[in-house]
């Protein structure tokens, strides 16, 4: 892979670590930021439109084997980050609202896809 990707691969896994930790019990981490579940959707879209734009930008040079894991990366990776700041969260707000990892998985996947349905064809491509 890329060395970008490298690093990224390095900051999600270690978001996704802890966030694990922290719903197993092994990391206290309930209450560690005052965020609100509900701006995570903002967060997610944000990440899921970011990541996608990436994605396109940066699959372009690369070969079509290496392509499934670039892709890997940048879809799997950033909600990492959103579940992480969910973990953060106060208890209480976290109890209140069981469902917003679901949700905003959901607005990231179809962010994400938004950039990939509407990106342009690649030349040479028969009947475009």
């Amino acid at each position: 892979m890329i060395r970008l990707e490298i690093a990224l691969v390095g900051l999600f896994f270690a978001c996704w670590a802890v966030a694990a930790l922290g719903s197993l019990g092994a990391a206290d981490l309930a209450g560690a930021l005052a965020l609100p579940l509900y701006p995570l959707y903002s967060i997610a879209a944000g990440l899921g439109w970011l990541s996608g734009n990436v994605y396109v930008l940066r699959s372009r040079a690369v070969p079509g084997k290496l392509r499934r894991r670039v892709l890997a990366v940048y879809f799997l990776g950033p909600p990492g980050i959103v579940y992480l700041l969910r973990a953060m969260a106060p208890m209480p707000e976290q109890e209140a609202a069981p469902l917003v990892p679901i949700y905003s998985f959901g607005v990231f996947a179809v962010l994400f896809l938004v950039p990939l349905v509407l990106r342009p064809p690649r030349r040479g491509t028969p009947g475009v």
